[in-house]
């Protein structure tokens, strides 16, 4: 069939659609003629029928691949008009110029043929509506596909080929360079070299990136770092935890050559993901294959450390990093029920922050109530006691290399501060000579170096004095008397557990170095049982916890006190002697008057006035009659002398003694003396 005879008037009536697109940049630049060759299409359009003004040139897509149609706005601009029976034919010097994805060329086929649209290329003119051009149509996206994946299958062969040797270069952490043989050394930079070696020397020592990170701070040390891509001049700045980790998951510091760490890949819509994968899934990996700052197998301690810092979830069989929480058996504390790893929760206890270890695994996934919940206060002193009889036997050993691990410690970090003063100087001398040497007249040129000299002097001044202060602060951190404490902390490990200043967080560490779990299970009582990474076990035994109610019950010795203490006291003054002792009420507030009657009432103990009582001592209704004289008398008597009594209330209530004859007759002696006229009222007095 005559190509033109596929040509009608109907397609004519519509516009025709050049679609040009060259894969990459520099393409574009280089293959000229390519391009020209497909600008060159528009003389064929003419030739067809259809006018100047009638061809759509859509060359946006330049230096965009054809793998995919989420990222080419020119394709899709394409598909739309043609969708929209805009376009009567479609032209493309090759099918691989529009698709080199079957499904991008299909669809555009399909559309083609619903809206009756032609497609030229280089070999001739297509109707996508027959069924040979369409099936022709259909091999060449194929072809085309097939095409793209023999040439990246012949690229990527080449790279494994030569990853399998381990001689595909690739860019090296700071630390590692290249030689002339294209051979991996170490960087040439001694200080470099010390900062790294002292960084795995940290971390080995504290146990998590970000304490690593605390302890560079703290030393006042800069970690190195080059530019993009591994390239480029080193600078020194503060260590992160970003780079903390990149270093520590870093295979090369382990003298381990290793290709296919990651998997990337696209979605539907052309979004471009990296995974991760793990160990066991890495393509090549060849150990030896240079120098290395730490072993294969510190690497892997290290690696397998680092997962177990991570959060812990619940039912996870790992204790993670040391928290500074109080609660001692974080990530140990086993359910002695199911099996799964109990959880912490704080609550505030009498102004204390107390643990409670909980199995909840069943009450997050299931809505049911927690497996069980156990106090940690008292379980925690009581494991306390048990890790200090059983270690203070081997803390001699471990006492006698602290100091001189300090020591080692304190040395490194002043030969980085020195080493990084020395690079400030050289620096600052390079900035010097480039300033002499230049011609003094040049002016443009001796004020910038004149600039940058005084820069590098400044920053060298700088360095010198932070060098200055921490080494200061280093030769403070360990003086003699210091030095002698270390050496008596060997032979008194309790007072180190027992000391307030000891950190939660090294308690827990120690405690995860002796143990590998400790399994709880509450019945009638708390049992513990301590299970150490030597193999031993230990069972601890635990009265119940107590209510809240027994919680702020007040203590027995107290309401002795208080008993005691009636026959002698009010209950005012009573309140004021306990509160002089230190005692304090079971919610820790200072006693009061309405504290002590509230707790003889529910103790059931016997009242001052009735203790007076039962020693004889009388009411002043009782007394009157004795002395001739009404109720309200007998309180001047008391305060004149005669009477005595002993006052069992703070409203100044008072109990008398029994008068005697003779105080009775002085009474009355004293009455008839004031008052002579007594006898005709003697009731009045």
């Amino acid at each position: 069939m005559n190509p033109e005879s596929k040509v009608s008037a109907e397609h004519l009536k519509r516009a025709a659609y050049l679609y040009i697109r060259q894969s990459t940049l520099r393409q574009v630049l280089e293959n000229t003629e390519s391009t020209q060759r497909q600008y060159a299409l528009r003389r064929r359009a003419l030739s067809l029928g259809w006018s100047e003004e009638q061809i759509i040139v859509i060359d946006n897509d330049l230096g965009q691949s054809a793998a995919s149609k989420q990222e080419r706005e020119g394709f899709q601009r394409l598909v739309a008009e043609v969708g929209l029976g805009k376009a009567g034919i479609v032209m493309g010097l090759e099918v691989s110029r529009l698709a080199r994805n079957c499904a991008d060329w299909h669809h555009l086929l399909e559309i083609c043929a619903l809206t009756h649209t032609l497609i030229l290329d280089e070999d001739g003119l297509y109707d996508p509506g027959h069924f040979n051009d369409r099936l022709l149509l259909g091999l060449k996206g194929t072809m085309s596909e097939a095409e793209l994946h023999v040439l990246k299958a012949r690229l990527l062969g080449g790279v494994l080929s030569k990853a399998e040797r381990g001689e595909l270069k690739l860019p090296l952490p700071v630390g590692l360079a290249y030689e002339h043989d294209q051979k991996v050394m170490f960087d040439p930079d001694q200080q470099v070299q010390s900062t790294l070696r002292r960084f795995f020397d940290t971390f080995h020592r504290v146990g998590s990136a970000w304490a690593t990170v605390q302890a560079f701070r703290k030393e006042g040390l800069k970690f190195p770092k080059r530019g993009q891509a591994g390239s480029g001049e080193i600078v020194w700045q503060e260590l992160t935890e970003a780079m903390a980790l990149d270093t520590l998951h870093n295979p090369r510091y382990a003298g381990t050559y290793c290709f296919g760490r990651s998997r990337h890949w696209k979605d539907a819509q052309g979004k471009r993901h990296s995974k991760d994968l793990p160990l066991e899934q890495w393509r090549y990996v060849l150990k030896g294959a240079h120098p290395g700052y730490l072993t294969w197998e510190q690497f892997l301690a290290n690696d397998a450390l680092l997962r177990k810092n991570h959060q812990v979830v619940a039912g996870q069989r790992s204790y993670g990093t040391a928290r500074e929480g109080p609660a001692l058996l974080q990530g140990l504390a086993v359910c002695g029920r199911c099996g799964r790893m109990m959880t912490v929760r704080y609550h505030y206890r009498q102004g204390r922050l107390r643990p409670e270890y909980l199995c909840q695994k069943d009450c997050v996934e299931a809505a049911q109530a927690p497996c069980q919940r156990i106090p940690g206060g008292e379980l925690d002193e009581a494991v306390g006691k048990l890790l200090v009889e059983t270690v203070t036997p081997l803390a001699l050993e471990v006492a006698l290399n602290v100091q001189a691990e300090i020591q080692t410690r304190l040395e490194q970090a002043d030969l980085l501060r020195r080493q990084h003063v020395q690079r400030a100087q050289y620096e600052a001398d390079q900035a010097k000579l480039r300033f002499m040497r230049v011609d003094p007249n040049n002016r443009l040129v001796a004020d910038t170096l004149e600039r940058d000299w005084n820069e590098k002097l400044r920053h060298l001044t700088q360095v010198k004095e932070e060098y200055e202060k921490q080494s200061q602060s280093a030769a403070a951190q360990l003086t003699g008397e210091q030095k002698a404490k270390v050496i008596a902390l060997a032979t008194d490990f309790p007072k180190l557990w027992n000391d307030p200043k000891t950190p939660d967080r090294e308690r827990k560490r120690m405690a995860q170095l002796l143990l590998s779990d400790v399994t709880l299970r509450r019945d009638q009582e708390i049992i513990a049982q301590l299970c150490f990474r030597g193999g031993a076990l230990r069972e601890l035994r635990l009265a119940p916890p107590k209510t809240a109610w027994e919680l702020k019950k007040t203590k027995p010795e107290i309401i002795a006190e208080i008993d005691r203490l009636s026959d002698q006291h009010t209950e005012g003054e009573i309140a004021a002697i306990l509160n002089e002792r230190g005692w304090r009420s079971s919610s820790g507030n200072l006693f009061n008057l309405r504290m002590v009657q509230t707790l003889r009432r529910a103790y059931h103990l016997q009242s001052r006035f009735a203790r007076l009582q039962a020693q004889g001592l009388l009411t002043a209704r009782q007394i009157g009659p004795m002395i001739g004289a009404v109720t309200g008398h007998v309180k001047y008597w008391r305060q004149t002398g005669p009477l005595k009594g002993v006052r069992f209330s703070e409203k100044n209530e008072y109990l008398y003694h029994k008068p005697t004859e003779a105080e009775v007759r002085e009474i009355r002696c004293r009455r008839e003396k004031h008052y002579p006229n007594a006898h005709l009222a003697p009731s009045l007095l």
